[in-house]
């Protein structure tokens, strides 16, 4: 994985996973904050009996997270879909955000050989009507990550994949600590961003890293 990646999606439906008889998905979203590297969606169709403790991401601690990301994507059918910089900076990170949950949603169905009857989505807000390509019947829920287990599923698998893939790019840059901040606007990476200059994972549609830029 790599956070300067073009858009990209992946997914998997275990070998166990049994189709329930309506397919409901939940989706959520990581990284529309930071100001580098990607904004990843997560979809998962929850599998029986579900994992138990799921919660809003941010909720939990990140050795529970990482364990229930396993489970997740060992049990349950799951996709992601990954927008990169160069997009977010095309189209702005909301219309990037609504696309990295259209491809997931996607790839989610292919991967299930079915179609997805209906979407919960984190947020009150839904890609209907907004992006190209989305097609399913969508429910917004405001607090969703924590009241939804299916769209807490989905917030850990989509924060654990990005998270996985700024400690990856870190090894490549160094100097901005995103082991530490994943790419958010901490004092050490606003320093490094006005010492060094923005990399090609930064977005530069955000107004520091344009600001870094110039002062350059």
């Amino acid at each position: 994985m790599n956070a300067a990646t073009p858009d990209t999606v992946s997914g998997f439906r275990p070998d166990a996973f049994s189709l329930p008889e309506q397919i409901i998905a939940g989706v959520d979203e990581a990284g529309r904050g930071p100001l580098a590297g990607p904004v990843v969606a997560g979809a998962v169709v929850l599998c029986k009996p579900r994992p138990q403790g799921l919660d809003d991401s941010k909720k939990l601690t990140a050795k529970r997270r990482a364990v229930l990301d396993e489970t997740v994507r060992a049990r349950c059918a799951w996709a992601v879909g990954v927008v990169g910089p160069a997009t977010i900076d095309r189209i702005n990170i909301f219309a990037a955000t609504m696309l990295a949950m259209t491809l997931a949603t996607a790839r989610l169905e292919e991967v299930l050989g079915r179609a997805i009857d209906r979407t919960l989505i984190d947020g009150n807000m839904t890609p209907q009507g907004r992006t190209a390509g989305w097609c399913w019947p969508a429910r917004p829920i405001v607090g969703g990550d924590a009241l939804e287990p299916a769209i807490s599923a989905a917030s850990i698998v989509a924060k654990e994949w990005r998270d996985r893939m700024m400690l990856a790019a870190a090894r490549e840059y160094p100097e901005y600590d995103w082991e530490k901040n994943k790419g958010y606007g901490t004092r050490t990476h606003m320093e490094a961003l006005r010492q060094y200059g923005p990399t090609p994972l930064h977005r530069r549609s955000f107004a520091p890293v344009a600001q870094a830029e110039l002062s350059l």
